[in-house]
């Protein structure tokens, strides 16, 4: 048995979110020294249940599932209504920590969303099946859970942004009903997230070094919505994703498995967009995010202790999920409305620019576009995977990696879903097949 947290690629959320990006191909191994993702890029983990990596997963949200079931539990159950206002804080807490975790692993273990395939055991901590149920039950389960979360939190103010705020339960629940093709659902809750004012844009100096602010490493960073911010006394070292992603960082990135741009992405960046200079051009650093994610002392392999934060979630993602939502909805208006005004921050030419590329763009080729800038937009943040599997989208790697340069895989194929892992399908005889 791997003992939880001893792994270098056991990283929680952040971890998993390194293995999703390198699935859909975004993210590229473009070196391989020490080996932790070689069979990540290669497709062997999403292609046989042996591999640790299906489990490491696979543990997590169920590990969350069960906490979250605890505490609810302590109030009473899926029904309870606590009398007081910081009960009902907690207990929407554990149930928006329930429906994140049975929303991941719906994404990553079922190959495309079908409402009557049976995909993962269940328990909401009252009733327990451990032969798979329909996705239609987990996601009933999902949605009733931030639904209340969010009904529950309207008067809750976070103290720090690792708390749920009502803000990111209607995020998760906006991914929900697009995961689920529910676009105007999707579209509204996107657009009271934008229209609450809540949290402005990634300003352009934010977005990539030298600019004020920038380095996607400031959990106060203003349009950052759910983070966590680390700290020296939490003694975080290596064992984080910043040693893992981040050159700047006593890392594998700096030792030599590196984490790179794919260069089909690349390409599909503009040298007026400032989102282009986030990543190295030349020498060991190139298509490096460099300028994206970093330690603000910018000295290779120097940041032991780690105190850069860690992004969960962001405005700019509910620009783009409205902008998709709305055009798969027919609503060109709002997506362009949205595209435009995310562009204009980030290319040279600003609004005038940004308009002069949205406004000709109508039907599939205002969907693609919106679907290409949600995978440069969100780079390293471990959203294009889900991203391509909404869009159904078939990815062509570049020459930029490792393993599996220049071959394509559709949004459904094996290769794309994770495995139900050995111990699972060992310990537990009602389950005898992969989704």
């Amino acid at each position: 048995m791997i003992e939880p947290g001893t792994r270098h690629y056991d990283l929680g959320q952040k971890g998993i979110d390194i293995f999703s990006d390198m699935v859909c191909g975004d993210m590229a191994l473009s070196a391989n020294s020490y080996g932790w993702y070689a069979s990540t890029s290669n497709m062997i983990v999403t292609t046989d249940f042996t591999r640790e990596e299906n489990l490491l997963i696979w543990r997590y949200y169920y590990k969350v599932i069960a906490l979250s079931n605890n505490v609810i539990n302590s109030f009473g159950g899926n029904d309870a209504i606590p009398a007081t206002s910081a009960a009902r804080h907690s207990l929407a807490q554990a149930k928006a920590y329930r429906a994140y975790a049975y929303f991941y692993l719906a994404q990553f273990f079922q190959r495309a969303y079908d409402p009557s395939q049976p995909i993962l055991p269940y328990n909401d901590g009252q009733t327990i099946s451990f032969a798979k149920v329909p996705a239609s039950q987990i996601y009933d389960l999902i949605e009733r859970d931030l639904t209340q979360a969010v009904d529950f939190l309207d008067d809750f103010t976070p103290t720090s942004k690792q708390q749920f705020s009502k803000h990111v339960a209607k995020g998760l629940l906006a991914y929900t009903y697009a995961a689920m093709g529910n676009y105007p659902d999707a579209k509204i809750l996107s657009e009271e997230i934008i229209n609450s004012g809540a949290y402005p844009l990634t300003t352009r100096g934010q977005l990539a070094f030298p600019g004020l602010g920038s380095g996607f490493n400031d959990v106060n960073t203003p349009s950052w919505m759910w983070g966590y911010d680390l700290t020296v006394d939490m003694g975080q070292q290596l064992l984080n994703w910043w040693g893992q992603v981040d050159y700047f960082t006593y890392s594998y990135q700096f030792a030599g498995d590196r984490k790179t741009i794919d260069t089909n992405l690349l390409a599909l960046i503009p040298a007026t967009d400032i989102r282009r200079s986030q990543f190295g051009t030349s020498g060991v650093t190139n298509r490096m995010p460099i300028n994206k994610f970093f330690d603000p002392a910018r000295v290779g392999n120097s940041q032991q202790v780690i105190t850069t934060d860690l992004v969960f979630m962001r405005i700019e993602e509910f620009y783009l999920l409205s902008a998709e939502s709305a055009a798969k909805s027919g609503d060109e208006t709002t997506a362009k409305l949205r595209l435009k005004e995310l562009l204009a921050i980030r290319l040279s030419g600003g609004l005038t620019e940004a308009e002069a590329y949205v406004d000709p763009l109508t039907g599939d080729n205002l969907k693609q576009v919106i679907y290409n800038q949600t995978r440069i937009e969100m780079w390293g943040e471990g959203k294009s995977y889900l991203a391509q599997k909404r869009n159904q989208a078939t990815i062509t790697r570049g020459t930029s990696h490792v393993f599996r340069a220049n071959q394509a895989f559709a949004y459904d194929s094996d290769e794309m879903s994770f495995q139900i892992p050995q111990t699972e399908m060992n310990n537990n005889s009602l389950i005898t097949d992969q989704n």
